[in-house]
């Protein structure tokens, strides 16, 4: 037998009753193949070279080394910017999250029963989650200026497709025994949604709401390399100022930060869930 038959072929086995039972080829060899005929051509495609990688590594730890230990003097100028990004996080999330809802409810199969209008609403929640968050920081700088608003309003955009996205999917998995019965006594739309629906999703909306603000902690970060505000633009002249052991107070600050906001955050989440 081949090692083509022996990997692709079916294999047939005969019971201890005399009926015979087929296995299925599998197609893990299929996938292997395809996915190493994929990586040959992402790294055609890029010019990754491993020499290099390997030659130029080091130069990773002599910068990172160059950070530590972190000058202290400088955590004074950090705290500003710090509580810029803080700030616009926690507005832009919490700005975003709330427009979502609306949204959600549209994009939900259950409650909507006009697929046209459901399609519209999920194709228009997908551009915007395909939209990069730097990309929507840059544009917001252009309209707004230089700050924290244009990086606030990056924020709630992402935040809008992310809490969207999650909360129709919440919302197609609920008992609609109840949203049913209040449409059938007369209640509109909405508020047999808000009676019956919204208490339903409310633990697992704010517990992605309080996930996606952790996160949204670490994105703003970089958001100050467009101009958005916050940590990011001191962050970004230390390094092209090349004054690492002032980068290596800054993400010290910021380490301890989102640890800070991450542990409230799961512990809230363990309450909510």
């Amino acid at each position: 037998m081949s090692i083509y038959d022996k990997i692709f072929r079916p294999k047939t086995y005969t019971l201890p009753n005399g009926k015979s039972v087929e296995q299925k080829a599998s197609r893990t060899p299929i996938v292997v193949i395809v996915v190493l005929a994929m990586l040959i051509l992402s790294i055609k495609i890029t010019g990754f070279d491993m020499a290099v990688l390997v030659k130029r590594i080091n130069q990773f730890f002599v910068i990172l080394g160059e950070m530590f230990p972190p000058k202290i003097e400088y955590l004074s100028q950090v705290w500003g910017p710090l509580f810029d990004t803080i700030k616009m996080s926690l507005l832009g999330s919490v700005i975003g999250s709330l427009a979502a809802v609306p949204f959600a409810m549209l994009a939900s199969t259950n409650v909507i029963p006009n697929k046209a209008v459901v399609a519209v609403v999920r194709l228009f929640l997908g551009i915007v989650r395909t939209l990069p968050t730097l990309v929507s920081a840059l544009i917001a700088t252009y309209i707004f200026g230089l700050g924290t608003l244009a990086g606030t309003t990056a924020i709630a955009i992402f935040s809008f497709a992310y809490i969207g996205k999650l909360t129709y999917e919440e919302i197609e998995t609920v008992d609609m025994g109840a949203f049913e019965a209040m449409e059938a006594m007369g209640a509109t739309k909405t508020r047999a949604f808000i009676s019956a629906i919204i208490p339903q999703v409310l633990p697992m909306y704010l517990s992605n709401c309080l996930f996606n603000f952790e996160g949204n902690v670490r994105y703003a970060a970089i958001l100050g390399y467009v101009g958005a505000g916050g940590i990011g633009l001191i962050l970004n002249e230390k390094i092209g100022w090349k004054e690492y052991s002032s980068v290596g107070m800054i993400l010290v600050a910021l380490f301890v930060t989102v640890f800070i906001i991450e542990s409230i955050s799961r512990a809230a989440r363990k309450k909510l869930v």
